[in-house]
């Protein structure tokens, strides 16, 4: 993916990422207001060398006693230091409680000892600190005298008894509703990613440019008022809607430019994707152009061009085709332009034979010697055949694209279906873009808007 897929992604979850790193600072917040407070107190252990006259002997010693230091570090979670310091402050505790509330640090090159204890009461803390640096003292001097009489060589002396705390070391609100934030905004974005990888709705052109090199004729903007006015070229001009549709003809004008034949099978991979509405719409706009064009309703199970046209279906193509009426009875004009309707008619019950047969094929020819243009308005190609014969004797196939609601194997699946029978696919049209949104496609490719001025003039001409 590109850096624009990436924003894309996140404009479209914005309201998860927004309100996952809201819970996350709120989380942290709430952490840090309701956790006990751990205070902290820390005493200093001085090591030496006993009896270091010389300079040469005191370096000797600082050396000795810092390759030493971090050993007597790690004594004081030992047993030998905690359990005499339980005894002492009368405490009933196991020693791996103790572990867990004392440790000792030796800063690097030093011969210092820093012994911390952390509890929620800052006095007993503090007193948890100096009677294990106390402790450590001793036990050390044990171990290391080994000659009574010359005593241990190493003198450990507590420099700093640990204070009692002011303030506790723990919780940090400020770093807990960070880290929250954090956390809760990083847990958003991978949601948001996840969502994106699972989702394999075909959304834009670039979704369709991973699936297939067929062109992209045009994109139809997205109209909740669809099913109420299918016709929008006739009903609403003006419209983005009516605007795309005059794109997509224009596109389709100039395909094939060396091909004399300029028919088409309009199809899509599944039903509701708007084909019907695409081929219909498109029909009127090439004729509105000057253009003699032909729609027939080859959808001959599921037949929508009569009833979206508001022609009479009683004769239509499969009439034609067995022979009952001739092509003249059966077409019809529509409206005051060179547009002629020839409706699906008698539905068949063998609608994928008849539009494969001889028949068929030499109506195709007739057909294309009398019009500009010839739309063949085809049922979807994964739930029946119907469209993949047609589309092998007409030579040209549009497969219409539902955005966000196509999946891209069921568009690889429509295209195979095609390239099974040696159909070719002229190109594809995505319909119901969003006009808003993060997936939404700029007017200034699809169409643009005329405001309520410009809507006005142009009546008025």
């Amino acid at each position: 993916m590109e850096l624009g897929d990436y924003i894309r992604i996140l404009r479209k979850n914005w309201v998860v990422i927004v309100a996952l790193t809201a819970l996350g600072g709120l989380v942290g917040l709430s952490y840090g207001m309701l956790a006990t407070p751990t205070y902290g107190a820390s005493a200093t252990v001085f090591v030496s060398t006993a009896d270091s006259e010389s300079v040469g002997e005191l370096a000797q010693g600082n050396s000795f006693t810092q390759q030493r230091v971090k050993t007597y570090a790690d004594l004081v979670k030992t047993s030998a230091v905690l359990q005499p310091v339980l005894s002492e402050l009368a405490l009933s505790w196991p020693v791996a409680r103790a572990r867990l509330q004392v440790s000792a640090t030796a800063p690097l090159d030093t011969t210092v000892i820093d012994v911390t204890a952390h509890d929620a009461d800052p006095v007993f803390a503090a007193s948890l600190a100096t009677a294990t640096a106390n402790q450590l003292i001793a036990t050390v001097q044990e171990i290391e005298t080994t000659n009574i009489e010359a005593g241990s060589p190493v003198r450990l002396t507590v420099v700093q008894e640990a204070e009692v705390p002011q303030h506790p070391e723990s919780p940090k609100k400020s770093l807990n509703v960070a880290l929250g934030l954090v956390v809760g905004a990083a847990l958003g974005v991978g949601i948001a990613l996840i969502r994106a990888a699972l989702d394999t709705r075909v959304r834009n052109e670039r979704d369709l440019e991973r699936i297939t090199d067929a062109p992209v004729l045009g994109g139809i903007a997205y109209d909740p008022h669809a099913r109420q006015r299918p016709l929008i070229v006739h009903e609403d001009a003006l419209s983005i809607r009516a605007e795309s549709f005059r794109t997509l003809r224009t596109n389709l004008q100039f395909l094939d430019a060396d091909r004399p034949e300029k028919r088409f099978v309009l199809t899509s991979s599944v039903p509701s994707e708007g084909k019907s509405t695409t081929a219909a719409n498109l029909a009127i706009t090439l004729a509105d152009a000057g253009a003699r064009v032909l729609l027939v309703g080859a959808d001959l199970r599921r037949p929508k061009i009569a009833s979206y046209m508001g022609i009479e279906d009683a004769v239509g193509l499969t009439d034609v085709l067995i022979g009952r009426v001739d092509l003249t009875s059966a077409v019809q004009r529509w409206g005051h332009s060179e547009l002629y309707l020839l409706p699906a008619g008698s539905i068949p019950p063998n609608p994928s034979e008849l539009l494969g047969s001889s028949l068929m094929e030499r109506l195709v020819d007739r057909l294309d010697a009398d019009y500009d243009y010839v739309l063949y308005d085809a049922p979807p190609l994964l739930p029946v055949t119907d469209a993949a014969v047609l589309a092998r004797l007409v030579g040209s196939t549009v497969l219409v694209v539902a955005s966000g609601k196509t999946h891209s194997h069921q568009v690889d699946s429509a295209i195979a279906s095609l390239e099974t029978v040696g159909a070719p696919l002229s190109g594809l049209v995505l319909t119901m873009l969003a006009t808003k949104g993060p997936d939404a496609y700029g007017y200034g490719r699809y169409g643009y808007r005329y405001d309520s001025n410009e809507r006005s003039e142009r009546a008025r001409r």
